[in-house]
């Protein structure tokens, strides 16, 4: 049997940074795909992660794991979609350095995406947001770490993997207060902050003191801050913040709530679509286009731009209760 780790090593080390030129949001992206699989491949098996091999990761194999993301995990179907690219990718990297495997990786190749639907982005209004953010206590360390995190998530827009990949180099607090994000595909950003935003990163600055390690935000062993462990932060201050803003129990506020949130907010504020597609640093406006459908006031403004049509006047005259039941009969 052939050995999966040499070969998985080499495609997320050596060839979607050197060869393909991924960033390295991309490699941590896949880099969880895989880790999520071979958990479950060697859980079904009944083996160790180490001990997989190739043979074993076919179509099936693959197809199983799909279907426990969606139904175990509660993933939707664009987060399956997702973790189907990275796996695909892989094939399509073994079908040139093993080439015995070509049969079984076209069976993975041939998995098709599961068509999704265009849903209206969740976000929060003005009254939940305020709510999350008063949930950290900026009366401990961790409260003002997670304080600052949530700001900064929510002001800059930024990816979970934009979040806990910052670093101390990349915030710049005088003259005036900004961040550089290194976002996906390579695209670098360079976005400015609010004055409250600088002050509770600021305060995190202050009991962070000397910790060694360039990552801006720390757990609580003084250790880089994980995509896991955010998502734990966040989902802890949900649920105090729902005891102030009720309408959150009906919400599922996960990391990226937060930057669709930001996204809604701009776009309400300047009424351009562009600026929010700088803002977040999406590719294509394409990418932007969703939140012109969860914000009513661009409609409104289309509506308001044209004239109704005119109503043909007339009076409604109920039908006489005998005749209406003789005709019944």
């Amino acid at each position: 049997m052939t050995p999966l780790a040499p070969h998985l090593s080499a495609f997320l080390q050596e060839h979607l940074p050197r060869d393909r030129g991924c960033s390295p949001h991309t490699c941590e992206s896949y880099a969880y795909a895989f880790q999520l699989l071979v958990c479950f491949a060697a859980d079904r098996l009944g083996t160790s992660p180490s001990a997989l091999g190739l043979e074993q990761l076919d179509a099936r194999l693959v197809l199983a794991f799909l279907e426990h993301l969606e139904t175990v995990r509660g993933n939707s179907a664009t987060t399956r979609n997702v973790r189907l690219a990275a796996f695909k990718s892989f094939a399509h990297f073994i079908e040139y350095r093993v080439p015995s495997a070509i049969d079984q990786m076209r069976r993975i190749l041939a998995i098709p995406a599961k068509k999704t639907d265009e849903t209206i982005v969740p976000f929060l209004d003005r009254r939940e947001l305020q709510a999350l953010l008063d949930a950290p206590d900026p009366t401990a360390r961790d409260g003002l770490r997670d304080r600052a995190m949530l700001h900064l998530g929510f002001a800059a827009g930024l990816r979970v993997s934009e979040l806990v990949g910052l670093r101390m180099a990349d915030l710049r607090l005088h003259p005036e207060p900004c961040v550089h994000v290194r976002g996906k595909g390579r695209r670098e950003r360079v976005l400015p902050l609010w004055r409250e935003t600088a002050e509770a990163v600021r305060a995190w600055l202050d009991v962070r003191a000397d910790v060694p390690g360039p990552e801006l935000f720390l757990n609580a062993r003084s250790r880089p801050l994980t995509r896991s462990g955010f998502e734990y932060i966040l989902a802890k201050h949900v649920a105090k913040a729902t005891e102030t803003a009720p309408s959150m129990a009906r919400k599922r506020v996960s990391p990226h709530v937060l930057r669709h949130t930001c996204a809604m907010h701009v776009l309400q504020a300047t009424h351009d679509v562009r600026k929010v597609s700088l803002w977040l640093g999406h590719a294509t406006m394409k990418s932007t286009e969703i939140y012109l459908r969860a914000d009513p006031t661009e409609k409104l403004a289309a509506l308001n731009a044209g004239a109704a049509p005119a109503l043909r006047p007339g009076h409604f005259s109920a039908p006489d209760k005998l005749l209406a039941m003789l005709r019944e009969r």
